[in-house]
């Protein structure tokens, strides 16, 4: 029996979806689990190693924040394989995997969403972090919206996001500051939420029900993570994190674990839009089959989107 590690950082729902990967994995394989969770930067290669001296054969950490670490750990341990949620590699050493999701994707289904349910015109969108694995859920959002504008003829308008810029909260776990933020945002005229930032995100879902407007989750179903706020949401965009983790798992139990760069996109369900839920009865059918219309492009390439 192998033992199986995760590190993770502290991100309520990326982390929950990650650490199912892992609870799967011992269902289904019957593997040993052990687990830690950091509270700051300066813990990551202290906590790698805590599994390390545990026995792990397999260790997956969980987050971009820990690309550095987690490269190094693989180096200095040949014989442990180990992958990474969010994080690829030019030049992975020969035992690490990148576990990564085009969220571009679905996020861009969400904006056209978002554009087409839109009463006021304006849409805001806000991230923990500036770092490549948020801001490419409010690019990709962006993008969706655009198109919109452009088959429609019409304006719609998207705060904190400008292709290049936009407004980040610099924290994962402050929910009164992501409140706050969006709660700005409805009151320039935003009746729709996109926060792309963890827990601190969970406040935009707060700002929402407040003010009697609609928001999008990401990562998991927000009507299943976050339960309270599922009469708010259209829906959410969510990143198959917990098979991709059970998979690289297998691989490593299997004997078969290669060093190449995971993807989960649309076509290969890695990533995807969750139902509308509440929303569904609100949602006109021409706007859910164009959304349809739309993710078969994507899937068959004849629509780019990133």
């Amino acid at each position: 029996m192998r033992g199986v590690g995760l590190r993770r950082l502290r991100r309520k729902s990326f982390n929950q979806t990650s650490l199912k990967g892992l609870t799967d994995a011992k269902a289904d394989l019957g593997v040993q689990t052990a687990q830690v969770e950091s509270n700051s930067d300066s813990e990551y290669a202290d906590n790698i190693n805590q599994l390390v001296k545990a026995g792990c054969n397999s260790i997956t950490t969980v987050g971009f924040l820990l690309g550095d670490a987690t490269e190094a750990a693989a180096k200095a341990n040949p014989k442990i394989d180990f992958s990474i949620v969010d994080f690829g590699y030019e030049k992975p050493a020969k035992n690490l995997k990148g576990l990564t999701f085009n969220t571009a994707e679905p996020s861009f289904l969400a904006g056209y969403l978002a554009a087409a349910e839109s009463k006021s015109g304006i849409v805001g969108t806000f991230g923990g972090l500036n770092i490549p694995t948020v801001s490419i859920f409010m690019e990709g959002f962006r993008q969706g919206i655009e198109k919109y504008n452009t088959d429609n003829n019409k304006n719609v308008k998207l705060l904190g996001w400008n292709g290049k810029d936009g407004s980040f909260l610099n924290t994962f776990d402050d929910k009164s500051k992501g409140q706050s933020v969006a709660e700005g945002m409805i009151q320039q005229g935003a009746d729709i939420i996109f926060p792309v930032a963890g827990p601190a995100g969970l406040g935009g879902l707060q700002a929402a029900k407040d003010k009697g407007v609609h928001a999008i989750w990401v990562d998991t179903d927000g009507c299943v993570s976050a339960a309270e706020y599922c009469d708010v949401l259209l829906t959410s965009v969510m990143k198959g994190m917990d098979v991709a983790v059970e998979t690289a798992i297998k691989d490593a139990v299997d004997g078969t674990f290669n060093n190449k760069v995971y993807v989960g996109t649309l076509a290969n369900n890695g990533v995807g839009l969750a139902p509308y839920h509440d929303a569904d009865s609100t949602i006109d059918q021409s706007v859910k089959d164009k959304i349809d219309q739309l993710k078969q492009q994507i899937i068959d390439g004849t629509l780019k989107v990133g």
